[in-house]
C-alpha cells in the first residue's frame, strides 16, 4: 500500500513539474538573430535584429546569446542615449569572448550594440523589451523613445576595412539549434552551450 501511495505521489509531482515547464515556468535562452551569427546586417535585411526581437516574448530570467568571431567583434550593453547615437565610449557592460550571454534580470528596455567601429551605424544593434514578473511592460521613457529614432548613416572610418557579416554557425551547430528551438529550457540551453564548442 505504501509503495502504491509513494508511486502516486511521485506521478503527481512529475505531472506538476511538466505543467509548470509547459506553462513557461522555465527561463529561455535565445540566440540573437536565430541561425545567423551576430554581425552587420546584409543590405537585403537591414532590420534583421529589430524583427528578431519583435518576434520573441521575453520574460524576466531569460537570456540572450550573441555568437560572433571574437577577433572581429564584441557586444556592448549601452544606455538609450548611447544606442541612439551609436556611442561606444562608455558601455554599461562589454563582452568580447565570441560566445556572450546577457541575462535579462531587470524589467524595461535593454540596449545592445556591436563594439566594432562603424558596425552600429550599419544596423548591428538591438533592443529588447523585458516585461515585469506579472507580464506587463513598463512605459518607455523619453530616452527610450528617442533611442527608437533611425540611426544616422555613417561612412566607414577612413583606412578601415569593410567587414562582411560572419558566415554563421557550422552546419552541425545549426542543426543542434534547430533541434532545440522552442524548447525554452535552461537545461537545453546549458547543454547547447557545452556541446556547441564541440560541434564547431
Amino acid at each position: 500500500m505504501r509503495a502504491r501511495s509513494a508511486l502516486a505521489s511521485a506521478a503527481v509531482l512529475l505531472l506538476l513539474l511538466l505543467l509548470l515547464l509547459a506553462d513557461g515556468g522555465a527561463c529561455a535562452m535565445y540566440k540573437v538573430g536565430d541561425l545567423d551569427a551576430w554581425g552587420v546586417p546584409p543590405p537585403s535585411k537591414p532590420d534583421v535584429y529589430k524583427r528578431w526581437a519583435k518576434g520573441i516574448h521575453f520574460a524576466l530570467g531569460d537570456s540572450i546569446w550573441f555568437l560572433y568571431p571574437p577577433s572581429q567583434d564584441s557586444v556592448l550593453q549601452v544606455t538609450p542615449e548611447a544606442f541612439a547615437a551609436c556611442d561606444l565610449a562608455s558601455p554599461v557592460l562589454k563582452l568580447a569572448d565570441g560566445n556572450s550571454v546577457f541575462n535579462l534580470t531587470t524589467p524595461g528596455r535593454a540596449y545592445y550594440t556591436s563594439g566594432a567601429p562603424g558596425h552600429c551605424r550599419k544596423g548591428q544593434k538591438l533592443w529588447v523589451d523585458v516585461p515585469m514578473a506579472n507580464g506587463t511592460y513598463l512605459q518607455p521613457s523619453a530616452s527610450d523613445l528617442a533611442a527608437q529614432a533611425p540611426t544616422p548613416a555613417a561612412e566607414a572610418p577612413e583606412g578601415s576595412l569593410s567587414a562582411s557579416a560572419p558566415a554563421g554557425a557550422h552546419p552541425s551547430a545549426a542543426a543542434a539549434l534547430r533541434a532545440l528551438s522552442g524548447a525554452g529550457s535552461v537545461v537545453a540551453a546549458a547543454a547547447l552551450s557545452v556541446a556547441l564548442p564541440l560541434l564547431m
